[in-house]
């Protein structure tokens, strides 16, 4: 779909120009799109490449841009008053984000930071919502999209409301494994996740994170292998996360 896009340089972020095929022929929002309604929307972008590390979007700016995500990785994070960092997710290519501040012109709610280095297209407010009007079909993804937020925020209220940190760390095991859960009740999380990364997901520390990994490797429940951590039994940790929520 995206083989009859040119092949361009654009000046990124930090000002050095970089030869990338750009293309949304694979944001999620619109798989539904023709090839020549995707051509359109490509020459109204903005596109701009970010370092690892950089910041996209500053919490409580005023800016209205909604962006894609051609290729790379960003997080969604906040920052306590005391500087603790609160991780909401993280977004790869095919994802977007930013349609909040587009939709209800209200201030940015989270910083977004690039994981690696990342390459964005964005949309102004104006232009995003003249294509959820003419395009029902990604108005509906965009619904769907934000019902799984909802759904997503609740269930974390939910564990940060009624689970012990040992048990938020069980619940994010689960939820990182998820995609690769095979028939045999095993699952690879890969890289294996960082402990400070899973810390700011859950409200609690890197210490205990690294001692819920010894303990749960100790039960041969998790194990680690190369870059990969493998979990043994998906059901019994399970068991072991729905015991304390039911509790």
């Amino acid at each position: 779909m995206g083989s009859g896009i040119p092949r361009s340089t654009k000046r990124g972020a930090s000002g050095v120009g970089t030869a990338t095929t750009e293309t949304l022929a694979n944001v999620d929002i619109f798989c539904d799109l023709e090839a020549a309604d995707i051509a359109r929307l490509e020459k109204r972008c903005g596109w701009k490449r970010f370092g690892r590390q950089e910041l996209i979007i500053d919490r409580q700016a005023e800016s209205r841009e909604v962006y894609f995500i051609v290729s790379g990785k960003v997080r969604i994070v906040n920052y306590s008053m005391s500087g603790r960092e609160v991780t909401f997710d993280d977004l790869i290519a095919g994802s977007h984000f930013g349609e909040l501040a587009a939709l209800d012109s209200q201030p940015r709610s989270a910083n977004v930071v690039a994981v690696e280095p990342t390459t964005v297209a964005s949309l102004t407010h104006e232009t995003f919502r003249e294509l959820l009007q003419e395009h029902p079909e990604v108005a509906t993804r965009m619904m769907v999209h934000m019902a799984h937020i909802i759904r997503a925020s609740t269930d974390r209220i939910m564990d940060l409301s009624t689970l012990g940190a040992n048990n938020r760390v069980y619940a994010e095991l689960l939820r990182l494994a998820k995609p690769g859960i095979r028939d045999d009740n095993s699952a690879t999380i890969r890289p294996i996740p960082i402990h400070g990364d899973i810390a700011s997901r859950v409200s609690t520390t890197r210490e205990t994170v690294a001692r819920v990994l010894g303990d749960l490797s100790r039960t041969n429940i998790v194990k680690r292998d190369d870059d990969k951590l493998v979990i043994l039994d998906v059901e019994r940790l399970e068991d072991m996360i729905e015991q304390f929520r039911g509790s």
